[in-house]
C-alpha cells in the first residue's frame, strides 16, 4: 500500500479558452474543479492504475471541504485531518489551440506550530493503522512549515518500515536528502536550482552527496534519468514529445515510482512505466488524470538504456 502526503494541498480550478491572450480578456470555454496538490495527484493516479493508497495532509475550510467532495466522488481514499485555516486554491488556464497551460499557484495560509505538530500527530496514527510500503512525499510548502519539515517526514516513514519517495524543491528538497529517502525526483529546473550543475547526471551525484541515494531526475519531453546510490545511470526515453497541459506529469510519473516499489518491479521497468504514466498525463486536461490505453501505447515506445 502507498500512504501519500501533501503538505500544502489545494482545490485545483482550471479553465479552458480557446488561445491565451495576454493582455486581453476571455471567454471560459469549460471549467473543472479537481481535488490537488502534488501527493493528491499521485494518490489519484496511481488509484487510477489499481493500487492500493491513501492520501493524507491538513484540510480546512469551504474549500477543504470541496477538495473531499471530489476525491469522495472519484473514489480516491484519503484521510486528512482538519485544520482551522483555509485551504488554498490554485488556477490553471489552458489554451485549446495549442494545449499550452499557465498556472496561479495559491501560497496557502501560514502555519503555526499546532499545525505541524497535528501533522505529524495524524500522519504517525495513519502509519501505524495502514502500515504503508511506500510513503511520498510531495509538493510545495505553505509559510511556517517547519525548514526540515520533509527530512522529519521521511524519518517517520523509515521508522514505520516504509521506503520514502520524495518530490520536493529548493530548501525543502536539500533538507530531505540529508536524511536519505530511498527516492527522490526532482525535475531538471529544479536540481539545477539545488545545485548549480546544468548536466542531470552531475547534479544528481551532487544530491547523493548530500545523502540521497536514489535520484531520479525528470527530463520532459527528454523522458527520465536515474543514478542509483553506486553511481550507475539509467535512462528511459519516449518516443517523442507529446502537445498537452504538463502539469502533473511529474505527479504521474512519482505515482508510477512508488507502484513499483510497492509491488517490487524492476528498477528499469519502474523507470519506463513512469515516462508513460507522465506522458499519458500530459494528454489530459486537468492534473491527477490517466487513460489506460494512452499508458499502454506509450510505454510500448519507451525505451531503456543503461550506462
Amino acid at each position: 500500500m502507498i500512504l501519500t502526503v501533501t503538505p500544502n494541498p489545494a482545490l485545483d480550478v482550471t479553465y479552458e479558452v480557446q488561445r491565451l491572450v495576454p493582455h486581453t480578456s476571455h471567454r471560459v470555454l469549460s471549467v473543472r474543479e479537481l481535488a490537488g496538490g502534488k501527493g493528491v495527484n499521485v494518490a489519484a493516479v496511481a488509484s487510477l492504475r489499481g493500487q492500493s493508497v491513501v492520501a493524507t495532509g491538513l484540510l480546512g475550510g469551504a474549500t477543504g471541504g470541496r477538495l473531499r467532495r471530489d476525491l469522495d466522488e472519484r473514489r480516491i481514499r484519503h484521510d486528512f485531518a482538519e485544520c482551522s485555516h483555509e485551504t488554498r486554491r490554485t488556477v490553471t488556464v489552458v489554451s485549446r489551440s495549442d494545449g499550452d497551460a499557465t498556472a496561479f499557484n495559491e501560497p496557502g495560509e501560514d502555519w503555526r506550530d499546532e499545525d505541524w505538530r497535528l501533522l505529524v500527530q495524524h500522519l504517525q496514527g495513519l502509519l501505524r493503522r495502514y502500515a504503508p510500503r511506500v510513503l511520498v512525499a510531495s509538493g510545495s510548502v505553505p509559510a511556517g512549515f517547519p525548514a526540515d519539515g520533509y527530512a522529519r517526514l521521511v524519518r517517520l516513514g523509515h521508522d514505520a518500515g516504509c521506503r520514502v519517495v520524495v518530490d520536493a524543491s529548493r530548501d525543502a528538497l536539500l533538507e530531505a536528502v540529508a536524511a536519505g529517502p530511498d527516492v527522490v525526483k526532482p525535475n531538471r529546473e529544479e536540481l539545477l536550482g539545488v545545485t548549480g550543475a546544468t548536466d542531470p547526471v552531475v547534479g544528481a551525484k551532487l544530491l547523493q552527496d548530500k545523502g540521497a541515494r536514489e535520484v531520479v531526475v525528470s527530463l520532459g519531453p527528454d523522458g527520465i534519468v536515474s543514478v542509483a546510490p553506486d553511481g550507475r545511470v539509467c535512462r528511459a526515453i519516449p518516443p517523442g514529445a507529446l502537445k498537452g497541459n504538463p502539469t502533473g506529469a511529474g505527479d504521474s510519473a512519482v505515482a508510477a515510482i512508488a507502484s513499483g516499489l510497492c509491488s517490487g518491479q524492476p528498477w528499469p521497468e519502474v523507470l519506463a512505466d513512469a515516462v508513460a504514466w507522465s506522458g499519458a498525463a500530459v494528454l489530459q486536461p486537468t492534473a491527477g488524470t490517466v487513460d489506460p490505453h494512452d499508458i499502454h501505447r506509450l510505454r510500448a515506445a519507451v525505451r531503456v538504456e543503461r550506462e
